[in-house]
């Protein structure tokens, strides 16, 4: 089968499109998947620049898919033909794909393999941060940095379906701004003024919960302006350097930071995703949820599909068709 390799860390230049084994299906809960699509994620930058983690050569990148049952195991809940998303073992830049049952999940007739693409990693993770994590409310006032990307854009309409009163959105520059209101936001702000911007709508009280996967020099605003009894919810670190958190920073005010993973989660507690992934799954096929598609590459060009999102210069989700005519 086809499949996009890498045997170091590095640039895109280090993206082989190759062939190799197709993958077969070693225990009794996994199914093989025939791939769609795959979505690119900024975790996939990290882990191909060796910033994610060790890495074992020769790897594949990626961590989502849309795509059809091809093989299941005994026993198993999943038929030959169904279609899915699901997050898979090993990499998703490949045409064929083993995953565990516990992170497939079945999709409707009337919900295309593309936008279903668009998904798992983003869509799954924006509803946990807001109802498991974040524990949003109608009153609430949040701020959701680097909006205009996948998780942002999900996050926003997510939080207008939950009637939140005030969503502010950060962007890294201002010509994202109409895009970012079309998805529902109130205010959009670029990093340098945000924290201005909070405290004057919200009469210096500051947001009740932000929403911050960039780390860095953002953590540290996003906590002066964030109001007494308030939830910072810090889910990355696409900036590159880390948050500085004091410890005063919280017990006085009452304030609380709140950290999670969605690869953690995968891997320690893969059952918490089903009632979510259910949520966005029938939120995607009534059109009450939809998140905008920046550009499909093929699997050849994974290279330029890197360099677009590493630029910044998009909106909404990247995909790589891997097997979709």
């Amino acid at each position: 089968m086809k499949a996009i390799i890498q045997n170091e860390f590095g640039s895109t230049d280090v993206l082989q499109y190759t062939d190799i084994e197709k993958p077969t299906i070693t225990k009794e809960n996994e199914v093989l998947i025939k791939v769609a699509y795959t979505s690119v994620n900024y975790a996939d930058i990290k882990q191909r620049k060796g910033n994610k983690s060790k890495g074992t050569f020769p790897m594949i990148l990626g961590l989502d898919i849309s795509g059809t049952i091809e093989e299941v195991g005994a026993n198993s809940t999943f038929k030959v033909g169904d279609r899915v998303i699901a997050f898979p073992k090993n990499g998703t830049y490949a045409e064929y794909v083993i995953a565990d049952e516990q992170l497939v999940f079945k999709i409707p007739e009337n919900l295309s393999l593309k936008v279903a693409a668009t998904i798992p990693t983003v869509s799954i993770l924006s509803y946990m941060l807001l109802h498991e994590i974040g524990q949003i409310k109608p009153t609430d006032t949040i701020v959701i940095h680097s909006a205009a990307g996948g998780v942002g854009s999900a996050l926003i309409q997510l939080s207008k379906l939950a009637g939140v009163q005030k969503i502010i959105a950060t962007v890294g520059n201002m010509d994202k701004a109409n895009y970012v209101k079309q998805l529902g936001a109130d205010r959009v702000c670029t990093y340098d003024n945000f924290t201005n911007v909070v405290l004057e709508e919200t009469n210096q009280l500051g947001a009740n919960i932000i929403f911050d996967s960039v780390a860095g020099n953002v953590t540290t605003d996003s906590l002066k302006c964030l109001a007494d009894y308030g939830t910072l919810v810090q889910f990355g670190n696409s900036g590159g350097t880390a948050g500085i958190i004091k410890t005063s920073d919280v017990h006085s005010s009452c304030r609380n930071i709140k950290g999670f993973s969605l690869g953690t989660t995968r891997k320690k507690q893969p059952w918490r995703l089903h009632p979510a992934a259910k949520q966005v799954i029938e939120l995607f096929a009534s059109n009450k949820l939809t998140l905008p598609i920046a550009k499909i590459f093929p699997l050849s060009e994974a290279a330029q599909a890197h360099k677009l999102m590493e630029s910044r210069d998009y909106q909404g989700k990247i995909l790589i068709n891997v097997g979709e005519n």
